[in-house]
This record gives structure tokens, C-alpha cells and sequence, in this order.
């Protein structure tokens, strides 16, 4: 450098000594026949390593006659204090260097030194996103970034969204990259960031790998609730370009209710476009969405389950309207089989199908499956799971499912109190997503629970989009009974018997296709005549015990449960609550058994259950059963919902609460609920 000459020579430290305090100026000083020392600290800074190649400036200068040789420059810096010995510039010395030098200046050394490591073959590595963070633009550095990032697009979409936008900083081209940049964005769990990006490629006059960039469009509105506008974008895309993502589309479609669309952009006997696992992952998760449409819809679930077996094994997570793990647990949701919903779930979760953003949809399924089957820890551990898979909360799609999950739960207790608080929540939650095929059981939830806080009225247009979405995919059973089931249950709360009519005969009229439908139309016939007043029960035990058997055991216990309050003959009231208790056991005492001897007949054990169960007080002088009664008066419930909630009739319940009257010396109800709160003590929380 022509400066280099006119600065006066300066001593560096003699050997042994330590560096001075202020390295930053003395790295600014290293001038005349110590700006080979320079030279050398500068390379390092950069990112050559010794013992070389090394720039070939310093190559140069360290050839002339008047230089001294590499080992003695080497030797000077090292004894300055400003150069370690494994060869690395002491920290403030490098950046007093790379700030003191001219940006043009460090960028040439920079690229000198892409040269050299390309030459020998080896990938940049580390170093390639540290100069494209420091500013340099570089194909070279762009396109190893770049293929980092594919790299890790399918198991870490986090760091290939680093590596991308590190990528874009080198100078690759953004518009290429787009799709892959949405892409890992969205599978981030950033749907806004994948948004915008797709925006942008989706607007450009001849977008590059539109077909990937229209299934990450699809895949962010299916999440967002709104699967009729990823439909939409398949439509756009057209079937002359939709390519391999053909299954997805009519996923999309159908799901949205365009039957007529799938159809024609994924025929039947379309094959898959390779013999991959993915392809052929994708091809089964059309044809399974395809076939539960038909009017005998049983072939649909295996193929969904084949496909979701196939995508865990092939790894991969592209993004999907749905993975076929969570479309195979619904399948087996709407055909009455939780526990088959179940295994399909776990097998998926474990293999991380579809990557960390489909976790929380697969853990919320898993979740539904436990409260089908009355395990309602275990659906709230399965939604805890949810809530925590990612660090980013749920979308609006698991958010929704979630809030019914809540809602389904809280109604499954019989606590009021809790059923409201979920409420609105769920009611907050239904604003930011719309009717699909693929969310029809959390909204006949939402129609069963508005119907017992007669908020009927603020689902209603929602449901009447569900109800016209079937009608436009020609009624499919599998997809409609539970929907039809969820409005007798509603039409019954309401006692309405006019609109539970149309839904009983759609019950019946798909049994002949559907198992769930058979058993579904008989409960329903078998609930019209409990409140009626006039059922049989043996009638009325078989369709509980029927609920069962497809995964609804609570809704059976309910049944039997009721209609033992409705019987006029001991032994009918004794028998159905015996089936309620063996259909819903939760509903029972948690406390230790404390029932009548071994050795009487069945009959004789059930009636004295029912009758005097945990019938020795403790220290509070009210027994197990006693104490349940008096939580359940405390909450201000009626002989007839204490009834329900323990299975139990009502005239018990009115015994149960004379005895713990005369017991605790209670001279009227006011009395009563004190003297209750002072035996229950610290087992009664008191009101929220």
C-alpha cells in the first residue's frame, strides 16, 4: 500500500512480552517493514488460515528481496501479542483491522478467499454465513447457503429460514427462492412471513416454482381455518400444472365441498407420478378423501392409513391442507372407532409427520379420541401437549378444535360454570375460522353446547354452512352422521321434537352404510322414548351399551342414566343405573370402595349400592357418598341433575340429603348449606 511507505517505522513488542492495552491502535500503527505483520494479521481476519495459501498481495510482498519470510512475519505478530498460536488474531486486534480497512478492500480478500476453498473443493461452511452477514455478495457463497437450506428445509425449517434470508444477503435471487423461503417460514410456525412472501411470487408475471409455492399458499389458509381459500388456489393453478400436488388439491376441494373440482383435477385411477414413498403417500391421501365420499365410504380409511404409514417412513414434510395422519384419525372419528383414531396418531406424532406445525393438530385429534372414549385426563394431557409442542401459539384451525375440545369437556362434567368460561372462548375462537368437512365434529359440539345455554342463535348461520357443505358433496354417511347425531342431541336439549325428526331419519337412512349410523339412529330412537315416558329397558340398556361399543360411552351412560330417573320400576331404575356406572365409572365415588359384602346376588349388591355406598362417616360424619351429594347441593344443583351427574335417581339423592340433614342437625336448607360447607372443610373449594 503507497501509505505503508510514508508512515515511520514502529517497534513491535519484544518477544515475551505481553501485547499492549490498546491493540485496536497499535493494529492501526503497523506501518512501513511491519505492514507484512499487517498483511498476515489482515488475511487471518478475514478467514485464511495458516500455514496458507494466502492471498496473493501477501504472497507477493513476502517474495520480495526485502521482505523477510513468512516464519519471521509469523513470529513477529506472535510476539507483539496481537497473534495466538494456534494462528487466530486476538479479538480486538481482528476487529480494530476489518474496521480500519476499507469494506472494498476486506470484500476482494473475501472473495480471493471463496476462491481459493472452492478451488480445493471444500464447502465454505460456517464461513459462507459469516461473510454473507458481513456483507458480502457472492454467487458462490449465495448458492452454497442456499443449498444448506433446502438441505434442512424438511427437519429444521428454522434454520433453513436463516440460512435463506443469509442466502438473499449474498445475492441470490429472491424471487427464486421464494416458494422454499414461504415455505420454511410457514413450517416455522410464521404464516404472516409465508404469506407475504407468497404474495409477492404469486404476483410476479411468470412466478418460478408456482406449484411449490401454491401448496405453501394452501397449506397457511387451511391452517388460518379458511380451507375453501387454499381450494381456490388449486382451482387457479389449473390441472395442467398441478402436477404431483393433485391429491393435495382435492383434499383442498373436497374438504371445501367441491366434489365436481377433485374430481377432475385428480380423476379416478390417477397414479402416483413416482414410485416414492412421497408420492405414493400422496396419491393414497387423495384416493382415501376420494372414497370416504362414496355412499359406502369403508374403503377410504385404510387408505388413509397406508398413506400416513408411508409418509412417516419417507420423513418428509411438505406442506399440506392436512397431513393423512390426522384425516385417517378423523376417518375413524366418524365411523365410531377412537381407539383406531388413537393408534394412528401416536404412530404419526412419534415419526413427526408433517413437521413441528402439524404436532399441535395431531396431539388436539388425539385429544378428541380420549374424550370419545370418557378419558378426560387424558385428553387434557393430549391438549397440554398441544399447547406446547411449538413455541408459537395455536393457529386459528387447532385453536378452534382446541376451544371445542374444552367446550366438550366441560359439558361431559356437568360443571355449568366451566361449560360457560369455555364458551366463550370457543365463541371467540369460531369468529377466526369457517365450516369445512374436516372440522364438522368440533362444530357439532359447538351445536350441542349452544343448545343446552339456549345460544343457539350464535352458531346458527355457521351450522347452516355445514348442513348446505354436505348437501353440495351429496350427503356422504360417513362424513354426515355424526354432524345428524349431534343435532338430535341438541333437538333433544331443546325439546324439540319437530327438529330432531329430519336428522333421526337421516340416521336411519344411512345405517344400512354405516355401523355408527345403525347404532346412532337406535340411541336416538331410544332417547325420544325415555322422554316420552314410555321405553322398555332392555331397549333402552342395548342402545347405551351400543354407544359403547362405537366409542361413546358417556353419551351411553347419559342415556341409561336418565332413563333409571324416568323408570316407574325399582328393578328397571336398579339395572339401568348399574349399566350407567359400568358404561361411565368416573361418574362413581374416587374414593376407596366401601360397598356391600361379597356374597350377595347382583341385584341385591346393586340396589344396596346405590342406596347406601360408602355409607360410614368419617370425621366430618358424612360418608363417600355423602360427600359427593353435598358438592353437588353446594353447586345448587336439583335431586334430578344430582341424579345425572353420580347415576343415581333423584328420589336417593332427596334421601341422601334428609340423612346428612338430620346427621349434621341442619334446621332448614340455609342451615344445611352451611353446616355442608363446614363438614366438607378443605375437600370444598368454595365457588370460583
Amino acid at each position: 500500500m503507497a501509505d505503508d511507505q510514508t508512515q515511520p517505522e514502529r517497534d513491535l513488542p519484544e518477544a515475551g512480552t505481553s501485547a499492549p492495552r490498546g491493540t485496536s491502535h497499535m493494529a492501526q500503527q503497523l506501518r512501513g517493514e511491519n505492514a507484512a505483520v499487517r498483511e498476515l494479521l489482515l488475511a487471518l481476519s478475514v478467514g485464511f488460515t495458516l500455514p496458507g495459501p494466502l492471498p496473493a498481495g501477501l504472497d507477493h510482498k513476502l517474495a520480495s528481496p526485502d521482505s523477510p519470510d513468512l516464519d519471521a512475519v509469523v513470529q513477529r505478530a506472535e510476539s507483539s501479542g496481537l497473534l495466538l498460536a494456534d494462528g487466530t488474531v486476538v479479538g480486538p486486534a481482528q476487529h480494530a483491522l476489518l474496521n480500519v480497512t476499507p469494506t472494498a478492500r476486506v470484500h476482494a480478500l473475501q472473495r480471493e478467499l471463496v476462491g481459493f476453498v472452492s478451488a480445493e473443493g471444500r464447502p465454505l461452511g460456517d464461513l459462507a454465513r459469516e461473510l454473507a452477514r458481513g456483507g458480502l455478495a457472492d454467487p458462490r457463497v449465495a448458492a452454497e447457503l442456499e443449498a444448506a437450506a433446502d438441505k434442512a428445509l424438511q427437519h429444521d425449517p428454522g434454520l433453513a429460514a436463516q440460512l435463506y434470508s443469509e442466502a438473499l444477503l449474498a445475492g441470490a435471487d429472491e424471487l427464486r427462492t421464494a416458494a422454499r423461503r414461504a415455505q420454511a417460514a410457514a413450517a416455522a410456525g410464521d404464516l404472516d412471513a409465508a404469506g407475504r412472501i407468497i404474495d409477492g411470487l404469486l404476483m410476479s408475471s411468470d412466478p418460478p416454482d408456482v406449484r411449490l409455492g401454491v401448496d405453501v399458499a394452501a397449506s397457511v389458509w387451511a391452517q388460518r381455518g379458511l380451507l375453501v381459500r387454499s381450494a381456490d388456489l388449486y382451482a387457479w393453478l389449473g390441472p395442467a400444472n398441478v402436477g404431483r400436488s393433485a391429491p393435495l388439491a382435492a383434499v383442498a376441494m373436497v374438504g371445501s365441498g367441491n366434489r365436481a373440482g377433485a374430481a377432475e383435477i385428480f380423476p379416478t385411477g390417477s397414479e402416483p407420478v413416482s414410485p416414492t414413498l412421497l408420492a405414493v403417500a400422496l396419491s393414497q391421501t387423495g384416493k382415501g378423501v376420494m372414497e370416504s365420499m362414496e355412499r359406502d365410504p369403508h374403503r377410504g380409511l385404510p387408505l388413509l392409513i397406508h398413506a400416513s404409514d408411508m409418509l412417516n417412513a419417507s420423513g418428509s414434510a411438505l406442506p399440506l391442507p392436512d397431513t393423512p395422519g390426522a384425516l385417517a384419525a378423523l376417518l375413524a372419528l366418524h365411523s365410531g372407532e377412537p381407539q383406531v383414531a388413537d393408534t394412528i396418531i401416536r404412530s404419526a406424532v412419534a415419526a413427526r409427520q408433517g413437521g413441528d406445525a402439524a404436532r399441535p393438530r395431531l396431539h388436539l385429534l388425539q385429544a378428541w379420541s380420549a374424550m370419545q372414549q370418557d378419558d378426560a385426563d387424558e385428553a387434557r394431557l393430549a391438549i397440554n401437549e398441544a399447547s406446547k409442542a411449538n413455541h408459537w401459539p395455536l393457529v386459528p384451525r387447532d385453536e378452534f378444535l382446541c376451544a371445542a375440545l374444552e367446550v366438550g369437556l366441560a359439558r361431559r362434567s356437568g360443571d355449568v360454570h366451566d361449560l360457560v368460561m369455555a364458551w366463550e372462548r370457543a365463541r371467540e375462537a369460531m369468529l377466526h375460522t369457517a365450516v369445512d368437512l374436516y372440522s364438522l365434529q368440533p362444530w357439532g359440539e359447538m351445536m350441542i353446547a349452544a343448545a343446552r345455554l339456549r345460544e343457539t342463535p350464535r352458531v346458527a348461520h355457521y351450522l347452516d354452512e355445514a348442513w348446505a357443505l354436505l348437501t353440495k358433496l351429496g350427503e356422504p354417511p360417513l362424513w354426515a352422521v355424526p354432524l345428524h347425531w349431534a343435532a338430535v342431541q341438541a333437538a333433544l336439549l331443546n325439546k324439540s321434537p319437530a327438529d330432531l325428526a329430519p336428522h333421526a331419519a337421516a340416521l336411519v337412512r344411512a345405517a344400512d352404510y354405516s355401523h355408527l349410523a345403525a347404532v346412532l339412529a337406535a340411541a336416538g330412537k331410544a332417547w325420544v322414548s325415555v322422554l316420552a315416558g314410555r321405553f322398555q329397558a332392555t331397549d333402552v340398556e342395548n342402545a347405551a351399551r351400543g354407544l359403547k361399543v362405537v366409542g361413546m360411552p358417556w353419551e351411553g351412560a347419559r342415556l341409561a342414566g336418565h332413563a333409571a330417573a324416568q323408570a316407574e320400576e325399582r328393578r328397571d331404575m336398579v339395572r339401568l343405573l348399574a349399566c350407567a356406572r359400568d358404561l361411565h365409572p368416573h361418574g362413581g365415588p374416587t374414593g376407596p370402595p366401601t360397598g356391600p359384602p361379597a356374597g350377595l346376588s347382583p341385584e341385591v349388591r346393586r340396589s344396596a349400592a346405590e342406596n347406601n355406598h360408602g355409607a360410614h362417616p368419617d370425621s366430618s360424619g358424612l360418608s363417600e357418598r355423602e360427600k359427593e351429594v353435598a358438592r353437588l347441593v353446594l353447586e345448587g344443583k336439583t335431586y334430578r341433575e344430582i341424579g345425572e351427574a353420580i347415576y343415581i335417581s333423584p328420589r336417593t339423592a332427596e334421601h341422601h340429603i334428609a340423612r346428612m340433614r338430620r346427621r349434621l342437625g341442619a334446621e332448614n336448607r340455609s342451615d344445611l348449606l352451611v353446616r355442608l360447607r363446614l363438614a366438607l372443610g378443605a375437600d370444598y373449594p368454595g365457588p370460583d
